[in-house]
C-alpha cells in the first residue's frame, strides 16, 4: 500500500473520512447499506487499494458495536448456510487483488456497486411474497444462499462492498428489522475479521494505516449510538426503503467518480 499517501490528507479530506466513519457506525446499527457511501468517500480521498485496507478496521469497530446491540436477534441457520460460500468468494477476491492495480480496483468497486443497484431495482419490481427466514434449509434456499454468499465474499474482499449483496439477500428472505440487523451484525463481524490476514498479506493493512484507523474509529461510536436511537423510530417499510436507497446512492457515487 502507498502509505505515504495517508499523510497528505487535507483537513477537509480528514473531515470527510471522519464523517464516513460516523456513517459506518450509523449503518451498522440502523440502516445497513449506508456504509456504501462511506466506501465511496474512502475511495475518493485515498487510493482505491489503500482505501479498502484503511476502511476494514473501521468496519470491524462498527461490527463489534452492532453485535453488542443486536446479538439476541441473529438467525444462525442463515449464517451457517452462508459462510462456506462466502469463504470461496473471499478466496476469489484475494486472488483478484493479487494482480489488480489501483485502476482495476477502482473500476471494480464502481462496477460492483452498479450491479448491486441494478439487482436492487430488479428485485423491487419482480419481488414476490417474501420467504420466511427458516426456509433457508430448502433446496431453493440453499441455492440462493450459495449464490449470494459467493458474490458477497468476493465483493467484501475486493471492495468492502458486501453490504449491498447481503442486504438484498436478507430482505428477500423476509427478515424483519431486528432480525436483519442481528444477523448482518454477526455475519460481517466474522467475515471482516477473517479478511484481516488476507488484507495484511496483500499490504493493504500496515502500521501507518492502523494509525489513521485509530484516529477514525472514535467517530464510529457516536454514529452507532445515533443509529440505535434512530432504528427504534423507523418502521419496517421505511427501513427497507432506506436500505435500498443507501445502496443505490453509494453505487452511483462511485460510478460517477
Amino acid at each position: 500500500m502507498n502509505t505515504m499517501t495517508l499523510w497528505h490528507i487535507s483537513g477537509w479530506g480528514f473531515a470527510a473520512l471522519a464523517f464516513a466513519a460516523l456513517l459506518v457506525g450509523f449503518s451498522k446499527t440502523a440502516v445497513s447499506g449506508a456504509n456504501t457511501v462511506s466506501l465511496a468517500v474512502f475511495a475518493a480521498i485515498l487510493p482505491a487499494r489503500a482505501s479498502t485496507g484503511v476502511l476494514l478496521p473501521v468496519l470491524i469497530a462498527g461490527d463489534v458495536l452492532a453485535v453488542l446491540t443486536y446479538r439476541r436477534h441473529a438467525h444462525w441457520p442463515t449464517l451457517w448456510r452462508l459462510f462456506p460460500a462466502v469463504a470461496a468468494g473471499v478466496v476469489a477476491g484475494t486472488l483478484f487483488l493479487v494482480w489488480a492495480g489501483d485502476g482495476a480496483v477502482r473500476t471494480s468497486i464502481g462496477a460492483i456497486l452498479l450491479l448491486m443497484a441494478g439487482v436492487t431495482l430488479w428485485r423491487r419490481r419482480t419481488a414476490a411474497i417474501p420467504e420466511d427466514p427458516d426456509e433457508v434449509g430448502t433446496r431453493a434456499g440453499r441455492v440462493k444462499a450459495r449464490s449470494y454468499g459467493v458474490l458477497g465474499g468476493f465483493t467484501t474482499m475486493v471492495a468492502n462492498a458486501g453490504g449491498p449483496v447481503m442486504s438484498m439477500y436478507l430482505l428477500s428472505a423476509g427478515f424483519r428489522k431486528l432480525g436483519f440487523l442481528g444477523t448482518s451484525a454477526f455475519f460481517f463481524l466474522i467475515v471482516n475479521v477473517s479478511k484481516v490476514p488476507f488484507s495484511a498479506g496483500l499490504g493493504l493493512i500496515d502500521g501507518h494505516s492502523l494509525l489513521l484507523d485509530a484516529a477514525l474509529v472514535v467517530f464510529v461510536v457516536p454514529g452507532a449510538f445515533l443509529g440505535k436511537w434512530a432504528v427504534n423510530r423507523i418502521n419496517q417499510r421505511l427501513f427497507e426503503q432506506l436500505v435500498i436507497a443507501a445502496t443505490i446512492v453509494g453505487g452511483l457515487q462511485l460510478l460517477l467518480r
